[in-house]
């Protein structure tokens, strides 16, 4: 057609241009007009037409065309201008199964949103027109999506993308856009190094800081955690610099999971780094710590071996073991019913070596939650004889004693340590620890334990443990440690031949009873050596043990008392047998003592002998007396 020859266009409604709710109208409208025209004032090759207010009244497809002296030019290609008019939902863009992709390789964009658009279009970031459009398909929940296969993936490329989505009445008219999504291309670069501080466990609502160092080409760091559709975080460098960092101010169970971190640099993208794995111990929000303990016992020799026993009544699916001072999980096992309720895990630990602290704590966690954990353990040190020194434990009143009587065991050394753990055979509890700073070079502790009760029986070491690295470990004493009081019968203590002797000789001691006694003990006042033990003997409707000692020394001078004791408790025992106290000759105290008793037994004999000797002369002169009288 030719400008200017037809009429303009005419548009009414019917049955009105003021309807009610729900009514229906028709528009009629008869479009003859060009949009817009520009006609030159001087010679030139282009024009321009000014929009200066966008609405969805100008988004269509446009052409155009020229009139020169010979007429009308055929009409350009079409010009598709959209508006895109921000007034609802933006829908959400994600990867699938994940926004890292391998060189090469594929990957599905899923564009959804919960409006129900007919049309969705894919649009990568620099290019002009869409990448892709495809129909709408109805998803779950009301959800309507469209999957955009993108591939093959180039490392050397950025791959930016965002999506729109729009009726099938309004075809240039696309509601707002999605977030942009980036995709993570596997390059050949070297990987970078990631890292967690101040470390990959934290309590839950505490700050950490991811690391992840590259190249000094990177320009920009993304940091993605598996299992998300979408890169978690990115930083883009605005000065040179070989590493940075992703900060969690509020450590959650959304945040606990595996990681991996990427730079993107003027040749490409980076591999990908080792994984890290953040996990976040529950704290608060726990219903129950697990409990550890070592079996048989939490002091092993160097070399040996023990078994931890992590155990819960949540019903915790695993259970992870964490030596102190590392950042990764010493071990990770499935857990095994426990009869009783709950679950546990038993963990072989060892060789041990006395050079190493050994403490460790353990956590319990679900399998559909891996990286969150509960609250770790009360912490277990294990105790690791080595071979310096031993120290000496004992106790004021010997290592029998009765229950109720207030008891304090001493430890004391020769060689300064800096703490002296002390333990009970047989108990899975940590050990009691005491001491000072490490430069004070401790000689010893005390350790108060309170009236003695039925729970304190048992057999006890202590260790002196130094921290240096030259240190060989703690090394230990045995004490056993006996109550008394409860069986009722009173042993009798006897010597054979005799109380007093002279080095050399042999002596024993008997320890008898008439009620039945499995086990007699000798014990020694004043020393801190365990009480000797025999098995008991019937003889003569009495049960009784021999204690031999040959030959006899000047150390075996002292106060002795029997006891008597029962298979079914070894650490109960009968009521002491009266003491009985061994002289030994030969010392210069002993000498004394056995030169005064042989002086006093010499000045009887010389007493008897004066008087014997008085008598006799008062019996001669009597009898003289007796003739001189009857010559008179």
């Amino acid at each position: 057609f030719l400008p200017g020859t037809l009429p303009k266009s005419t548009i009414w409604a019917e049955p009105g241009f003021v309807m009610p709710w729900g009514t229906s109208v028709t528009i009629w409208f008869w479009e003859s007009r060009v949009w817009d025209r520009q006609k030159p004032l001087e010679s030139r090759d282009k024009a321009q037409f000014s929009i200066t207010h966008v609405t969805d009244v100008h988004a269509g497809r446009y052409h155009c065309n020229y009139f020169s002296p010979t007429g009308w030019s055929e009409p350009s290609d079409p010009l598709e201008l959209v508006v895109v008019t921000g007034s609802q939902g933006k829908p959400g863009l994600s990867a699938l199964p994940s926004p890292v992709v391998t060189s090469g390789g594929k990957v599905t964009l899923q564009c959804a949103s919960r409006m129900g658009f007919h049309w969705f279009i894919l649009l990568k970031d620099e290019e002009g027109q869409p990448s892709w459009t495809l129909n709408s398909q109805a998803a779950t929940c009301g959800v309507t999506q469209g999957l955009f296969p993108v591939g093959p993936m180039t490392s050397s490329l950025r791959w930016t993308f965002r999506c729109y989505d729009y009726y099938s009445n309004t075809p240039q008219v696309w509601l707002d856009p999605s977030d942009p999504l980036e995709l993570l291309v596997s390059g050949t670069l070297l990987r970078p190094t990631i890292w967690a501080e101040p470390g990959s466990v934290m309590p839950w609502g505490t700050s950490v800081t991811i690391w992840c160092q590259g190249s000094l080409e990177a320009q920009e760091y993304h940091l993605y955690k598996e299992g998300e559709s979408r890169v978690w975080d990115r930083q883009k460098l605005m000065e040179l610099r070989d590493k940075t960092k992703f900060s969690i101010t509020h450590m959650t169970d959304v945040h606990a999971g595996r990681y991996h971190c990427y730079y993107f640099s003027p040749t490409g993208w980076s591999e990908p780094s080792d994984p890290l794995e953040l996990v976040v111990v529950t704290g608060a929000r726990s219903q129950g710590k697990p409990s550890l303990s070592a079996l048989p016992s939490p002091v092993v020799t160097s070399g040996g071996n023990v078994t931890l026993q992590c155990a819960s009544w949540m019903g915790f699916h695993r259970f992870v073991l964490m030596k102190e001072g590392e950042s990764q999980p010493s071990w990770t096992l499935v857990s095994q019913s426990v009869p009783t309720g709950g679950t546990k895990a038993l963990f072989s630990v060892g060789p041990m070596t006395p050079s190493v602290t050994w403490t460790f704590r353990c956590y319990g966690y679900y399998s559909n939650t891996p990286q969150v954990w509960s609250d770790p353990s009360d912490p277990l040190e294990l105790l690791v004889s080595g071979v310096s020194g031993k120290p000496t434990l004992l106790t004021q009143q010997g290592p029998v004693v009765t229950s109720g009587q207030s008891l304090t065991l001493q430890c004391h050394s020769g060689i300064g340590y800096h703490r002296f753990p002390l333990s009970r055979e047989g108990a899975p509890d940590p050990p009691r620890q005491l001491g000072r700073q490490p430069q004070a070079g401790l000689s010893g502790a005390d350790f108060p334990l309170g009236p003695v009760r039925p729970s304190h029986r048992g057999r006890y070491t202590s260790y002196g443990h130094r921290q240096s690295p030259q240190s060989k470990g703690p090394t230990a004493t045995h004490l056993p440690f006996l109550s008394l009081g409860q069986l009722p019968y009173i042993p009798s203590l006897s010597v054979q031949p005799r109380r007093m002797v002279a080095p050399g000789e042999n002596v024993t001691l008997l320890c008898q009873s008439q009620s039945s006694v499995d086990t007699f003990l000798l014990s020694k006042e004043g020393t801190a050596n365990p009480p000797l033990r025999r098995r008991s003997k019937s003889r003569a409707g009495q049960h009784q043990a021999e204690f031999s000692m040959s030959p006899v020394t000047s150390a075996h001078r002292g106060t002795y008392r029997c006891y008597g004791s029962s298979r079914t408790s070894a650490y109960l025992l009968s009521q002491p047998s009266d003491p009985l106290e061994l002289l030994v000759s030969g010392e210069s105290s002993d000498s004394r003592d056995y030169m005064v008793e042989n002086l006093t037994r010499m000045g009887v004999a010389v007493l008897i002998l004066v008087v014997l000797g008085i008598l006799l002369l008062e019996a001669q002169h009597s009898q003289r007396r007796t003739p001189d009288t009857a010559r008179s």
